[in-house]
């Protein structure tokens, strides 16, 4: 044993305790401690059979992922190797009985599915998640899930990465019993796991125990397996495009039903070894990182006093004040949501539910749920409790006269302590605090259309947010299960101030020659959730034009803007929500191309005097993409993002950038910041000081550097 691993013997059992904080990691030592306490239990005569358990809140979340992202980077051997212990596992002559709570995820199921028997709390989550970092499961995860769950079960799991409860686990025969756990003054759930590990160790005792490498009865044949496999890689090309690890896991799958144990143990580690290797993993582990590192910003720390947030207000019943009250009532905080009259507010809330009876449909929520938090969404025309609320968010459309307004009235009204946040997209907050009299107590918070859906909360802090109010809107971002990062007050704030450039160059490229669909399949093709246009129609063309009129007066007169948006406006083609917009849309709200809206281009563009040309895909990637970085180096160099991750995590979270490019910024690291920095000066001499290269861009081209690098200088 070592200070990792424990052996505590209980007469006849012996109860072996991993406790490497926070999550029981399996990382260097945790192995080793594993085997000499088996050693030991061995020896031991009046040992009859052994428990493995995890310390603290959780089994074994999985391999250390530091581990993993050093042999990724070339910089380490990586996760120990297991096989020599789980093979001890399945060999030991004294059943091994793993006793799971929390979560036993990757490496920690495998280290489980070595074990004799599995039992688990009723709370605890059991899975295979390593396609999430662009590997497979490395410690033989492929070889022993389909051996007790069955092909068509393994497959799901490893490709979807999703966990599954323990009444689940217990269905697919993962685990052999549900131990059911009562709190109590003085117990916890892991010691009634403990006692009720004990008792099933020693039923078991007596009997006989085999391996789990040995259970071949469910592996099927060539025959059968064979649909089996077409389905599992069509469902892997369609929930994890253009990805590479969940097809490879179904490789090293297919291997466990036609090879012996030890040569499909082999297959999989050479399937692993590759998948590590690829620019998908090391961006995918790269983003794991940087959605954990936005929580630490400076000037915040564990010591910033925090206020709770149970009891909320919104001001706007529409698309976003709908979601909003959603998110919050879905994390049970009662929300008062105001709008001017009956008839808007009845609006918002038949919207509400019908989002609701979406997800119940979906299976996602019970009728029951939804009942219990439409009941937590009180809708009112007055002002009538606002004073008692601990949060009041404004959700109306992006006017600053409106949203000052607004604010002057709550300032008014609300308690002294309670935080007054905006959900404004672009607009200063430093302006919209200075007409309360408490600035310091203003924030923004731009939550992300659907908001009870998506993940991302920019948190905009102003010149006089308050440490306290910072890190009380990250603790309720927390508490919605959302990823909230902090970001300095510019116009745009960080998503948006890039999004812009990057709509600019689409709408510029389609002037130019190409069309909406050709730019939104180049787009989609890398990899975006959306094409660009869609994205358009899907917000609404309106709010786009309005948010181009409050910015109107900052334009200048000489530099280009597209045309083709404001004749979209003028024509009524907001998008979606008319039906027409840069596409057609039926019942399915499937964007078909419309080719009034390319003959509209190719008329506007040709009364401007563009001359239009045939446009390569590489050249749409290239202005959409570099565009956006441009402007994301200008926005890291003046201080309104913290780290270049952080852009990465709003961009992944918010913007449908895909996680296995690691976000722009990384993907920037990736195609190397030379080869951008050049192609930024060429575009700036075709189009303009548009393309100016971001000061921090031309600096790292220089030296040879990354953002990634620029980041760790600045830690």
């Amino acid at each position: 044993m070592n200070d990792l691993v424990c052996l505590d013997k209980q007469t006849d059992i012996a109860v072996v305790t991993i406790d490497n904080p926070p999550v029981n990691a399996i990382g260097a030592g945790v192995p080793e401690g594993i085997a000499t306490a088996l050693d030991v239990a061995e020896r031991d005569p009046q040992i009859r059979a052994v428990v493995i358990i995890g310390a603290g809140r959780t089994f074994v979340a999985g391999a250390d992922i530091r581990e993993l992202e050093d042999l990724a980077a070339g910089r380490g051997p990586g996760a120990p190797n297991m096989h020599a212990l789980f093979g001890r596992i399945e060999d030991f002559p004294k059943p091994i009985i793993m006793a799971i709570h929390g979560t036993a995820l990757g490496g920690g199921l495998e280290l489980a599915m070595a074990g004799h028997y599995r039992i688990a709390t009723p709370e605890a989550q059991v899975g295979q998640p390593e396609v999430n970092l662009g590997i497979i499961p490395g410690a033989e995860g492929t070889q022993r899930l389909p051996r007790i769950v069955g092909i068509a079960a393994a497959i799901d799991l490893c490709v979807s990465g999703k966990p599954v409860k323990a009444k689940a686990a217990l269905d697919l025969g993962l685990i052999d019993e549900i131990v059911e756990t009562v709190f109590t003054s003085t117990g916890t759930i892991q010691e009634d796991l403990r006692d009720g590990a004990i008792e099933f160790a020693r039923k078991v005792s007596a009997g006989s125990h085999s391996k789990t490498r040995d259970h071949n009865d469910k592996l099927g044949d060539a025959g059968t397996n064979a649909p089996l496999y077409a389905a599992g890689r069509d469902q892997a090309r369609r929930i994890r495009r253009n990805q590479t690890a969940p097809l490879a896991v179904i490789d090293a799958i297919e291997a466990a039903a036609t090879l012996p144990f030890d040569e499909g143990c082999r297959k999989e580690h050479d399937i692993f070894f590759k998948c590590i290797a690829t620019n998908q993993a090391r961006a995918l582990i790269h983003a794991f990182f940087s959605e954990r590192a936005v929580s630490k910003v400076p000037g915040i720390s564990k010591e910033t006093p925090v206020s709770v947030v149970r009891s909320a207000a919104i001001i706007g019943a529409g698309t976003m004040g709908g979601g909003i009250s959603m998110a919050l009532a879905n994390a049970g905080i009662s929300v008062i949501l105001k709008d001017t009259d009956t008839a808007t507010l009845d609006r918002g809330i038949a919207a509400i539910r019908k989002n609701y009876l979406t997800s119940v449909q979906k299976g996602r929520f019970t009728p029951k749920f939804v009942e219990e938090r439409m009941e937590m969404i009180r809708p009112q025309t007055g002002y009538d409790g606002f004073d008692s609320v601990d949060i009041i968010i404004e959700a109306v459309f992006e006017s600053m006269a409106l949203k000052k307004q607004i604010f002057n009235e709550i300032d008014k009204v609300a308690r002294p302590d309670c935080i007054l946040a905006t959900n404004t997209s672009t607009l200063n907050i430093d302006e919209i605090a200075a007409v309360t009299s408490r600035p310091n107590m203003v924030i923004g918070t731009h939550f992300f259309s659907p908001a009870n859906i998506m993940r991302l909360v920019e948190i905009v802090r102003g010149d006089a947010t308050a440490d306290t109010i910072v890190a009380s809107a990250l603790a309720l971002a927390k508490k919605l299960g959302k990823v909230g990062v902090v970001v300095g007050n510019c116009w745009g704030f960080v998503g948006n101030r890039m999004m812009f450039p990057y709509m600019r160059e689409a709408q510029f490229l389609v002037e130019e020659g190409a069309t909406p669909s050709q730019v939104d399949k180049v787009l989609y093709d890398f990899g975006m959730a959306m094409g660009i246009f869609a994205v358009d129609d899907m917000g609404g063309i309106d709010i786009a034009w309005r948010v181009r009129q409050e910015r109107k007066h900052l334009q200048k007169p000489d530099i280009r803007a597209p045309l083709v948006p404001d004749r979209l406006y003028d024509l009524g083609r907001l998008g979606q929500k008319t039906g027409k917009g840069w596409y057609l849309y039926g019942e399915d709200r499937k964007p078909v191309a419309d080719p009034d809206v390319e003959a509209l281009i190719e008329t506007t563009a040709k009364a401007a005097g563009i001359p239009r040309r045939e446009i390569s895909d590489a050249e749409i990637l290239e202005r959409c993409l570099y565009a956006m970085i441009n402007e994301g180096a200008r926005i890291l160099d003046e201080g309104f993002a913290s780290r270049a991750a952080d852009i990465d995590v709003i961009y992944i979270s918010g913007y449908g950038f895909p996680a296995y490019h690691g976000g722009p910024m990384w993907y920037a690291d990736t195609v190397g910041l030379k080869k951008i920095y050049e192609r930024i000066v060429e575009f700036e001499k075709q189009h303009g000081e548009m393309w100016e290269p971001a000061p921090l861009l031309k600096r790292l081209a220089v030296i040879g550097g990354t953002f990634a690098g620029h980041d760790a200088a600045r830690v």
